[in-house]
């Protein structure tokens, strides 16, 4: 369960690959496109606690 209070660090500001996918960096897009298709829509447990907390999926920007 995530706690809505401590927002998720690490798959918004220290992940490589989401935040190289993020930024356009073509090699880190492919690796978290590859990630997203094994482990589901809302990829690893950060990037599902990236959703749970902002309401958009790893590969997206929240602003």
């Amino acid at each position: 369960m995530v706690k809505k209070d401590k927002p998720p660090v690490f798959c918004e500001k220290y992940c490589v690959i989401c935040n190289g996918a993020r930024a356009g960096n073509g090699i880190c897009k492919a690796l978290q496109n590859l990630e997203l298709k094994i482990m589901g829509k809302n990829g690893c447990i950060w990037g599902k606690a990236r959703t749970d907390y902002y309401g958009v999926t790893p590969d997206q920007n929240n602003l």
